[in-house]
C-alpha cells in the first residue's frame, strides 16, 4: 500500500473522480501538447453528470481551446475520458484516463507505478504483525510512514479547520440550478442556543459536517477524506473532539493517521469510487474511517477500533450514489452529517461489543465492493435512478 498521504489530498470540490481528477489529467495533457486543439468525450458518468460536477468547466479553464462529446458504453470504466489532440484539423494524439477515484488517475493506460510502503495489506495481516511485534497501532504507522507524512498531516487537519471554519460563517444559496440553502450557519447557530447538553453536541457535529459539504459543493478549498462528495464526514468528528472535548492536537494528528490508514486498506481491496461502487464505497468509507479515529481517540485497542470501522461501513451497505441534477448538494451534504453521528455512535458500540463480533473488517469491505459491482449501473452517479429520477420527475410535473 501507498503512504496515507495519498488518502489525504488538499484541492478544490466539488469532486475528486469528476473534478480534481480531470483537472489533472489536463493538466498533463497540456503539458504534452501544449498550444493544441482538444477534444474531450467524457464517457458514463461523467457524461452523465460532469455537468453538475463541474467537470467540463474544469478542463476548459486548463485547456482553452476544447469541445466536448458524451458517451455512454458500459465496457469502458464508468469514469473514462478520451483527450484528442489535434494540429489544426489533424489528429496527433488520443489520450484515454480513467479518473478511478479521491483524485487519482489511470493516464493512458499506465498506472503510476510506487515502491509499496506497507508490506502488510488487509487488516488481518496489520493485526497478525502488530501482535507479533508487541506493538502499537500508532507504532505500527510510524515503522512504515516518513516524519513529513505527520508533518503533511498537520496542513491537512489544519485545512479542515478551515474549510469547516468558513462554511460555518457562510450563508446563501449554493451554485446550481437547484438553489440549495446553505443549512450550516443555521445549525450552528441553533446548536449554541440549545440548553440540552447532548443534543447541542450532535447539532454541532452536524454543522461541522453540513459546513465541509457546502463548501465542497461550492467549489471550495477542502480535502479528500477519503472523496469530495464524502468529505464532511471525518473533518467534522475530529473537529468536534478538537473543539468541543479539547483533545490536544498531537492526538487528533495520529488519529487522522489510523483514518487514513482505514482509508488506505479500502482504497486497495475495494473502490472509493461513486461511480464504481455506489455512494457506500464514498459515505460508507469516510464513516469507517471517523469510526476508527474517533475509537482511537477514546483508547479502545486494536480489535475495537477494528470493529468501529467494521459497524461503520456495514450499515451502509448497498448504498445508492444518486445525485439530484448531478449536483454535489442532494442528498449529499446530508449523508455526511448522518455518518459523522453513526461513526461517533459505532465506536461506542464497538467499546462494548467488540468480542461478540463476527464479521471482520476485511470482509466487509470485501463485501461492499462486490455489492457495487453487483449494482446497476444507474445507481453509481448518473443521476438517473433513486432520488435524482424521482426529483427530475417531480419538476417535470411542476412546469406542466
Amino acid at each position: 500500500m501507498k503512504s496515507i498521504k495519498s488518502v489525504f489530498k488538499i484541492g478544490h470540490g466539488p469532486s475528486s473522480s469528476h473534478t480534481m481528477g480531470p483537472a489533472k489529467a489536463a493538466q498533463k495533457v497540456k503539458a504534452l501538447y501544449p498550444n493544441k486543439l482538444y477534444k474531450v468525450v467524457l464517457y458514463n458518468s461523467l457524461a452523465l453528470t460532469g455537468e453538475g460536477h463541474l467537470t467540463l468547466m474544469v478542463i476548459k479553464e486548463i485547456l482553452k481551446n476544447v469541445t466536448f462529446e458524451k458517451q455512454i458504453d458500459l465496457s469502458v470504466h464508468p469514469n473514462q475520458l478520451v483527450f484528442e489532440v489535434y494540429d489544426h484539423e489533424t489528429l496527433i494524439k488520443k489520450i484515454p484516463v480513467q479518473s478511478i477515484g479521491g483524485g487519482e488517475i489511470i493516464f493512458d493506460g499506465n498506472q503510476t507505478v510506487y515502491e509499496p510502503i506497507y508490506h502488510e495489506t488487509t487488516f488481518d495481516e496489520i493485526k497478525a504483525f502488530i501482535f507479533e511485534n508487541k506493538l502499537s497501532l500508532m507504532d505500527y504507522i510510524k515503522k512504515y510512514e516518513a516524519k513529513d507524512t505527520f508533518t503533511y498531516l498537520e496542513e491537512v487537519f489544519s485545512q479542515m479547520c478551515h474549510t469547516i471554519e468558513e462554511g460555518l460563517t457562510t450563508k446563501g444559496v449554493l451554485p446550481g440550478e437547484l438553489m440549495v440553502q446553505r443549512k450550516a450557519n443555521a445549525l450552528y447557530n441553533n446548536a449554541l442556543s440549545l440548553k440540552d447538553g447532548s443534543l447541542k453536541d450532535r447539532t454541532l457535529l452536524s454543522a461541522y459536517a453540513f459546513a465541509t459539504g457546502e463548501q465542497n459543493a461550492s467549489g471550495g478549498l477542502m480535502v479528500t477524506a477519503p472523496t469530495c462528495g464524502a468529505s464532511g464526514v471525518l473533518p467534522a468528528v475530529l473537529y468536534f473532539v478538537y473543539k468541543i472535548e479539547g483533545v490536544p492536537k498531537k492526538k487528533i494528528i495520529e488519529a487522522l493517521a489510523v483514518a487514513g490508514l482505514i482509508g488506505n486498506l479500502i482504497i486497495q481491496n475495494a473502490s472509493i469510487s461513486g461511480a464504481v461502487a455506489g455512494c457506500q464505497a464514498e459515505i460508507g468509507s469516510a464513516c469507517s474511517m471517523a469510526a476508527s479515529a474517533y475509537a482511537y481517540l477514546k483508547g479502545e485497542t486494536i480489535d475495537q477500533i477494528e470493529y468501529a470501522a467494521e459497524i461503520a461501513m456495514e450499515h451502509y451497505l448497498g448504498l445508492t450514489c444518486d445525485p439530484v441534477g448531478g449536483y454535489v448538494q442532494i442528498p449529499c451534504i446530508e449523508r455526511n452529517a448522518v455518518a459523522a453521528t453513526r461513526a461517533i455512535n459505532a465506536s461506542e458500540l464497538a467499546l462494548v461489543l467488540f468480542d461478540t463480533r463476527k464479521i471482520s473488517f476485511d470482509m466487509i469491505v470485501k463485501t461492499m465492493y462486490q455489492t457495487g459491482l453487483d449494482m446497476d449501473s444507474k445507481y453509481k452517479e448518473t443521476s438517473e435512478a433513486g432520488l435524482a429520477y424521482f426529483y427530475k420527475e417531480l419538476e417535470k410535473r411542476k412546469k406542466l
